[in-house]
């Protein structure tokens, strides 16, 4: 069909040209791209990244010619791959956020890694095609986002990447493969029949699993169209009395893409993205600037922080049920939980990887610190990454209170990262995985991106 939102999605995929990146876009996901392989190398030494990829190595056999993050020498098939790495970029909660509220990279990232490989060599993408595959897939996922005004707000139903991000997937290794305009529209159909997660399972070791079956059945999706399979070519149009798209939000009022040229401006030309200082839920990086805040003036009024003097600890935090947890008992519980991370940086002046180890999360010091917790829930303070503030209130036993607040922390889209201290966080990260040498190599591969022959070499 014609004049359709799904046929201009479809189109605008088929006509996306590499001139179509602004140098502002083009910067922009090349730092995604870096920040999501360095959280994938260090996801690589986590619990659940190694079950996965037993699961990938024991129980399916089939061509492996797809690199496995921090593992050198294993390969897998190209949608094991990207499922293992997928489920790396995510296993701490690392990577990038988007507003409106997905994880874009690691959805997306990993199928194009693993795809480029497949490729035989006569036909490698170079890297100005794989940049622009990485943005085609970034941009379908926010389009599709801003369909619906309950995307806009923290999710309490699917988890957004199991959503936007298997959409995206199929979008973007559809581009790099080069599909037609029908199955690029086939390719989003069948993705839609392989998403959606339930935010049930946030904070558990089933969670990564979403990002990892996102870029996985997307980049299934787009093989499947390839090879002739069909779908609903109306998925992402509102057809009364038959849910496409429309069944993952509420709400739904789909508007065609228009196409690329001087009269389309990508999403992310206008809405840059949030990296992650700790690995933790985003909504815990402003309680952790504001309770930092507000040690450093307990410090200035006492000398040195003693929690002896503290009565209570005020948390004012947006209503979202699945981070508002007193009393985490495992890693994925604790980065998911406002009052951890706010005692944690108490206690310990920082937040980073140690943070969330056995041994840290049931120190008696932390508890003791947890138990005097009061959580308050001011109208103003909205569950939107956009919107959201994080306020830390110490009453004293003197009776004088300390206050300090948050309102964008450092990484945010509206203060982003430096350079520096982006290639900082990505060092820190591979280090744990590869040498000096291939971590700079990494870098260079990167920043040059657009001018490297074969993306198979990333």
């Amino acid at each position: 069909p014609e004049d359709t939102v799904t046929s201009s999605f479809a189109s605008f995929i088929r006509a996306a040209r590499p001139e179509h990146l602004s140098p502002t876009v083009r910067q922009r996901s090349k730092r995604m791209i870096l920040d999501s392989i360095g959280v994938g190398l260090v996801g690589s030494t986590t619990r659940v990244f190694d079950i996965a990829l037993r699961y990938c190595r024991e129980l399916y056999s089939s061509v492996a010619v797809s690199s496995v993050y921090g593992k050198p020498g294993v390969k897998l098939s190209p949608t094991l791959a990207a499922f293992t790495n997928g489920v790396a970029t995510h296993s701490m909660d690392f990577d990038d956020t988007w507003h409106p509220a997905t994880h874009p990279s690691g959805a997306i990232l990993p199928a194009l890694l693993a795809a480029s490989q497949m490729l035989p060599p006569n036909s490698k993408p170079n890297g100005l095609d794989f940049l622009l595959a990485f943005n085609i897939g970034l941009e379908v996922q926010g389009r599709l986002m801003h369909f619906s005004t309950e995307a806009h707000d923290i999710p309490k139903r699917f988890h957004p990447p199991s959503v936007v991000g298997t959409l995206g997937s199929a979008a973007a290794t559809a581009k790099l493969l080069s599909l037609s305009s029908a199955q690029c529209c086939h390719a989003l159909g069948i993705a839609a029949s392989l998403a959606g997660a339930p935010m049930a399972n946030a904070a558990t070791q089933a969670k990564p699993l979403h990002v990892g079956n996102a870029t996985r059945l997307g980049l299934e999706a787009a093989l499947l169209a390839g090879r002739g399979m069909e779908a609903n070519p109306l998925i992402l149009d509102d057809i009364p009395g038959c849910s496409g798209f429309s069944a993952f939000y509420s709400v739904y009022q789909p508007k065609p893409l228009s196409m690329p040229g001087e009269h389309h401006e990508f999403l992310l030309e206008k809405q840059d993205i949030a990296f992650k200082r700790f690995p933790a839920h985003l909504g815990m990086h402003w309680v952790v600037d504001a309770a930092l805040s507000v040690r450093n003036l307990l410090i200035n009024y006492a000398g040195s922080f003693s929690p002896s003097l503290i009565r209570t600890i005020m948390l004012k935090i947006p209503v979202s049920k699945y981070i508002n947890r007193p009393f985490p008992s495992s890693e994925h519980q604790a980065r998911h939980s406002f009052q951890f991370n706010a005692c944690a940086a108490l206690l310990d002046g920082e937040v980073g990887l140690g943070s969330f180890s056995e041994s840290s999360i049931h120190r008696q010091e932390l508890k003791e610190l947890l138990d005097k917790v009061v959580v308050e829930h001011p109208e103003d303070n909205v569950a939107n990454f956009d919107k959201m503030y994080g306020e830390v209130a110490l009453l004293l036993h003197s009776g004088d209170v300390l206050t300090g607040k948050c309102d964008t922390f450092y990484g945010h889209w509206r203060k982003p990262l430096s350079k520096e201290s982006l290639l900082k966080k990505f060092r820190s990260n591979a280090s744990h995985v590869l040498p000096e040498e291939k971590i700079e190599t990494i870098i260079t591969l990167v920043d040059n991106l657009e001018y490297l022959s074969d993306s198979s070499q990333l």
